[in-house]
């Protein structure tokens, strides 16, 4: 039987390795972008659900949630503004996922017979920042990020029984035009000088972690937070 994937945020970097290394002959994979809904927009993600799931037949097996944004919110911005991006950051990394994970939870609860474990998986794409955190114009991005590690944990902890695994990955710098543009911002020298392996991650790396937890990990491995940093941040 084909397995159903739906990916978030698949229009490049990230995103874009993960649907590509997912896409084979045994799998159908709805993979959003931008383009189909603005995740900051709280209706959108229940639309989302929706429309993935008629696409699909009427039957997801995998989550990834990928879509994020990574936007400065400068401590010093008039106070309506720092908590409208807070707000905003908050809406498209964490509160969207988690409503996509409701989603995907009750229907694996609804699909089967009663006492059945018909099972799914969700890979929540994180960060980071969740552990080690982030600059002063970021503290909405680490937070929401940390946010989605613990709710990746909760989610695990709580279905386990019912054959529902949740994995997080954290990476670091990645290869992608977001990282780009704050590496510049930074310089980017520096910032490299801090990764041990002496490069950011490449997006394939990511992706085939991704792949990995989605497809082969072991059911006992529910609840894993896996670092992709060249070991900048180890814990």
């Amino acid at each position: 039987m084909t397995t159903n994937i739906l990916i978030t945020g698949a229009s490049r970097g990230i995103g874009a390795a993960i649907a590509a290394a997912l896409t084979s002959d045994a799998t159908k994979v709805v993979a959003l972008s931008s383009a189909d809904g603005d995740l900051s927009d709280p209706v959108t993600p229940d639309r989302l659900w929706q429309a993935s799931l008629d696409r699909l037949d009427g039957r997801i097996d995998i989550l990834v949630n990928n879509a994020g944004v990574f936007e400065a919110n400068p401590l010093g911005d008039p106070n309506a503004d720092w908590l409208a991006n807070w707000n905003r950051t908050m809406q498209v990394n964490l509160t969207a996922s988690a409503q996509l994970c409701r989603h995907a939870v009750l229907h694996w609860h609804e699909r089967g017979a009663p006492g059945e474990k018909t099972g799914g998986r969700i890979v929540n794409i994180a960060s980071r920042a969740a552990y080690r955190g982030d600059s002063p114009a970021h503290w909405h991005y680490a937070a929401s990020k940390s946010g989605m590690v613990a709710m990746t944990k909760t989610i695990a902890r709580a279905y386990a029984k019912d054959g529902i695994l949740a994995f997080a990955i954290c990476p670091g710098f990645t290869m992608t035009g977001m990282a780009d543009d704050y590496l510049a911002s930074r310089g980017g020298d520096k910032l490299l000088a801090d990764i041990p392996l002496g490069r950011v991650a490449m997006p394939d790396e990511v992706a085939e972690m991704a792949r990995w937890c989605a497809m082969d990990a072991p059911a006992s491995m529910t609840g894993a937070v896996l670092d992709v940093n060249g070991a900048s941040y180890v814990r």
